[in-house]
């Protein structure tokens, strides 16, 4: 049984006056505690990321870096296809900007959880993987890494030593590997069962699958998105239930300390 678990949302996901998703970044902060901010290459700007690193300041929330292809056209959720060594330097880059932007509003940059594409990308590709935990390695040691238990990520890291996070996907389906089912259209999910589907998982660590079979599922964070149809109110129904039964909501990096 998770006692106290970390909620995930990806924030900041705009550029300029367009914004994706129909939940307010201001009432999502208030529900979560690690945000994974746009960082410019699929979504975000240094305008939003200013704006929503703030906001991560006031309401106590642990800082992440959510990097992703550059790709602000589809969103950073097609492959581009290049070298791990340009892939990384991207990766950097972005991070650096979410750092400093941490930086001027006194909040410590938590972690970095890769967008899109290039989290699954990642999570298959154990030399992308490795190239990129080492280099933030060198960044900094104790920068945790957000992915699947499943992952090449997840593997590479624990072999590695380097901090990580699993996370399990409220709003996403599972397959029978233990891997996300990937869909490009997400219809209006009903709040009230994805938050007894993050109860269930945290009680007795199962998940039901797309084929209807129950496998088991580890994690230290669950994830919805902000550009789910509704994700105020799945927000809302997955804190409101887990605290209700005892569960303590927290940043991954106090979450980690309790393991």
């Amino acid at each position: 049984m998770q006692k106290i678990i970390d909620l995930n949302c990806d924030m900041g996901e705009g550029f300029g006056h367009w914004v994706l998703g129909e939940a307010p970044d201001e009432d999502l902060m208030a529900l979560i505690s690690s945000a994974n901010i746009a960082a410019g290459f699929h979504a975000g700007d240094p305008n939003s990321m200013d704006r929503v690193i703030k906001l991560a300041q006031v309401y106590g929330v642990g800082l992440g870096a959510h990097p992703g292809y550059r790709d602000l056209q589809g969103f950073g959720r097609r492959f581009i296809q290049t070298t791990h060594e340009e892939l990384v330097n991207d990766i950097i880059y972005q991070v650096g900007a979410v750092r400093e932007f941490g930086r001027r509003h006194g909040i410590r940059l938590q972690h970095v959880k890769p967008h899109g594409a290039l989290y699954m990308e990642a999570a298959r590709n154990e030399e992308l993987s490795r190239h990129m935990i080492e280099s933030l390695g060198a960044i900094s040691g104790d920068l945790l890494i957000y992915c699947m238990g499943v992952s090449k990520t997840y593997e590479v890291a624990k072999r590695l030593g380097h901090p990580v996070v699993r996370e399990f996907y409220a709003d996403r389906d599972y397959g029978t590997d233990g891997a996300i089912v990937f869909t490009r259209r997400v219809g209006r999910p009903d709040p009230e069962a994805i938050a007894q589907k993050c109860l269930r998982a945290c009680l007795e660590g199962k998940v039901t699958t797309v084929e209807g079979k129950d496998i088991d599922i580890a994690f230290e964070s669950i994830c919805f998105h902000s550009d789910t149809p509704g994700a105020l109110d799945i927000g809302r129904a997955i804190r409101a239930t887990l605290t209700e039964n005892g569960i303590h909501i927290a940043p991954a990096s106090a979450v980690l300390e309790t393991a």
